[in-house]
C-alpha cells in the first residue's frame, strides 16, 4: 500500500463522503436507530427463547425441535456470515474474479459437509464433536482435544465478525480512532455474550433464522438495484467494473490476486483446499446439526443451506462487481484497507451519496450486516463454551458426574471468558480483510478436526493416539504457521504491519496443515499399541449409518 493510501485510511475520507457535514447527524440518527431496533427485536426472541430453556438439551441443542427448513435457515444464518457479505464482496471489488473465488469455495464446501458427515455426526453425537471421538476411545484425553481445538477454530472465526463489526460501526458513525473502533468491538463482544448467556441454542437459533431472511432479502434488494443501474445488462456491468477498477481486462480474468508469482498461486491452492475441506470441520456448523430431531432432517436442513447459501453467493457476484463498476477502489481502500466496507458504500452510491435515499439504504444494509455479525458470533461463541462445558468441565473435570445445571453455568461462564479473549484479539484484527479471517478459521478446522472426525466414523483401526496426533498436529501446525505468516507480520495489510518476523510465504497454511493432520492421524494410529474395540466400532457404525439409538 502506497503512503497516500495510508493516508487515506488514516483521515476516514469515506467516512466524512458517507456522512457529509450537513446531513451527518439526521444520518446518524437514522442508523443508530435502525441498529437499536434490531438488537432490541434480537433481544427479545433471546429473552423469549431463554425461558422455554429448561435442561442441557434446550441449551446445547435447542431441545432438537427444529424442523429441517427451520434448521436450513438457520445452518445458512450462521454460515453466511461477515465474511460473505463484506469480505467478499470487497475482494471481489478490488480483485475481480480471484475475490469471487471466495465464494466458489466456500459454496462447494457444503457438499463435503453434505456426503460425508452431516448424518452420520448427528446419528452419532449427543452436543458437541467430541461425543462422536470419545463413543470410541478414551474419554478424558479425545474430549480435552476435542474442546480446545473447538475453542482455537471459534476464536479465529470469531476474529473475523468483530473485525466487520469494529470496521462496519465505525464507518458509519465517523469513527476513524483506535480507541472508538475498539470500542465497538467491545460492545458486540458483550451482546454476543448477553445472547449465548441468555438463549442457549433455541435463542441463538431464531436470531440466526431472522438474520437469514433479512441477509437475503438485502442482497436480494442490492442486487436488483445494481442489475437495475446497467438495464440488466451484465456485460456492460462487468464491463464498467473492469474500466473502473483501472486494471482493465485483468479484473475479470484469474490472476490479480493469485497468479503474479509462484507463491500467490500457491497461496490460491492452498485458500481453495481450505475452503472446500473446512466447512466439515467447523464447530458451530457441526453443533447445528443436533438441533433437529431425526437423521432425515439433517439431510434435510444441509439440502435448504445450500440452496439458500448458492442462491446468496451468487448474489456476491453483483454486490462485488457493482460496487466495483460504481466506487473507485481509492474510495474503498480509503474505507477500509482490505475492502471491508464495500457492499455498504455500495448501497450509499446506489441511493445516492448525497441524498436520504442513500442515508436510509446505508443505513438498512448496515444495520443486516451488524445482524449478521451479532448472530455468527452467537453461535460461535455458543459452540465453543458448550464444547468447553459439555467435554471439559463435565466429562474430564467432573468425570462425568456434573449434574445438567452445572453443565449450563459451566457453559455461561465458559461464554464470558471466550468473549473477552474475542475481543482483545478482535481489536488487534481490525483491520484485516475478513474473509481472510475466515478462511484462516477454515484452514485450522479441516486440519485438526476433519481428519479425526472422518477416521472416527470410517477407520475401524482408528485408535485414541491418532486422535491425539492428529487434533494436536493438524492444530498446532496450522496456527504455526499462521502466527509466522504474511498475515500477522511483514507487510502493511498485517496484523503487525510494523514488524517482520514472517518466514512462512503463504497467507493461508491449509496447503501443508490439512496433510500433516490427516497424516499424523495414521502415523499415530499405526505406531500406538492399542487394541481398537471391534465392538464400539460395530456399534458406530451402525448407529451413524442408520440413526439406531441416536439422542
Amino acid at each position: 500500500m502506497t503512503p497516500a493510501q495510508h493516508t487515506l485510511s488514516a483521515t476516514g475520507r469515506a467516512s466524512h463522503t458517507l456522512l457529509a457535514a450537513g446531513e451527518a447527524s439526521e444520518h446518524r440518527t437514522l442508523i443508530i436507530t435502525l441498529f437499536a431496533v434490531f438488537v432490541a427485536a434480537t433481544l427479545v426472541i433471546t429473552v423469549w427463547a431463554g425461558r422455554q430453556t429448561k435442561d442441557a438439551a434446550d441449551f446445547y441443542a435447542g431441545g432438537r425441535q427444529f424442523t429441517g427448513f427451520q434448521n436450513g435457515l438457520a445452518v445458512s444464518g450462521d454460515y453466511m456470515s461477515a465474511a460473505s457479505f463484506l469480505g467478499i464482496a470487497g475482494a471481489i471489488a478490488l480483485f475481480g474474479y480471484d475475490g469471487f473465488l471466495y465464494s466458489i469455495g466456500f459454496l462447494v464446501a457444503w457438499l463435503v459437509a453434505l456426503l460425508l458427515v452431516a448424518e452420520p455426526l448427528r446419528n452419532s453425537g449427543r452436543y458437541t464433536m467430541g461425543d462422536v471421538l470419545a463413543y470410541r476411545m478414551r474419554q478424558r484425553p479425545v474430549r480435552t482435544a476435542a474442546g480446545t481445538s473447538t475453542i482455537v477454530v471459534s476464536i479465529f472465526y470469531l476474529l473475523a465478525q468483530m473485525a466487520g463489526a469494529g470496521v462496519l460501526v465505525s464507518l458509519l458513525l465517523g469513527i476513524t480512532s483506535d480507541g472508538g473502533k475498539i470500542g465497538i468491538v467491545a460492545l458486540v463482544g458483550v451482546l454476543m455474550i448477553v445472547y449465548v448467556t441468555i438463549g442457549g441454542m433455541k435463542g441463538t437459533t431464531w436470531v440466526q433464522m431472522v438474520k437469514a431472511v433479512l441477509l437475503i432479502a438485502g442482497a436480494l434488494l442490492l442486487t436488483f438495484l445494481v442489475l437495475l443501474k446497467f438495464d440488466f445488462d451484465v456485460s456492460e456491468l462487468l464491463g464498467r467494473a473492469a474500466d473502473n477498477s483501472g486494471k482493465g481486462s485483468a479484473f475479470l480474468e484469474p490472476g490479480l490476486k493469485y497468479g503474479a508469482t509462484g507463491t500467490t498461486k500457491l497461496d490460491f491452492l492452498s485458500l481453495g483446499i481450505a475452503l472446500v475441506l473446512g466447512t466439515a470441520g467447523l464447530p458451530h456448523i457441526l453443533i447445528r446439526f443436533y438441533t433437529v430431531p431425526t437423521a432425515k432432517a439433517a439431510r434435510k436442513s444441509v439440502i435448504w443451506a445450500i440452496g439458500l447459501i448458492g442462491a446468496f453467493y451468487l448474489m456476491t457476484l453483483a454486490l462485488g462487481f457493482g460496487a466495483a463498476a460504481l466506487i473507485k477502489p481509492g474510495e474503498i481502500i480509503a474505507s477500509n484497507k482490505a475492502g471491508n466496507t464495500a457492499a455498504p458504500l455500495l448501497a450509499l452510491h446506489l441511493g445516492g451519496v448525497d441524498s436520504n435515499w442513500g442515508a436510509i439504504l446505508l443505513a438498512t444494509i448496515s444495520a443486516v450486516a451488524f445482524a449478521t455479525i451479532l448472530a455468527v458470533v452467537a453461535g460461535l461463541t455458543l459452540a465453543s463454551s458448550s464444547s468447553f462445558a459439555h467435554d471439559i468441565y463435565a466429562n474430564v473435570i467432573k468425570r462425568g458426574q456434573a449434574t445438567d445445571k452445572q453443565e449450563v453455568s459451566a457453559a455461561r461462564w465458559a461464554t464470558v471468558g471466550i468473549g473477552a479473549v474475542s475481543i482483545v484479539l478482535g481489536a488487534l484484527a481490525r483491520d484485516l480483510n475478513v474473509a481472510g479471517l475466515v478462511a484462516l478459521a477454515f484452514a485450522v478446522a479441516a486440519s485438526a478436526n476433519l481428519p479425526t472426525i472422518l477416521y472416527s466414523l470410517f477407520w475401524k483401526r482408528f485408535t485414541t493416539t491418532g486422535a491425539l496426533w492428529s487434533i494436536y498436529g493438524g492444530l498446532v501446525t496450522a496456527v504455526g504457521l499462521v502466527l509466522f505468516s504474511p498475515v500477522v507480520s511483514g507487510k502493511p495489510t498485517s496484523m503487525f504491519p510494523d514488524v517482520d518476523f514472517h518466514w512462512f510465504p503463504l497467507e493461508n497454511p491449509g496447503l501443508i496443515s490439512i496433510p500433516v493432520g490427516f497424516l499424523l492421524g495414521v502415523v499415530g494410529t499405526l505406531l500406538s499399541k492399542e487394541t481398537p474395540d471391534a465392538g464400539k466400532y460395530a456399534e458406530l457404525e451402525v448407529r451413524s449409518l442408520t440413526g439406531t439409538g441416536a439422542h
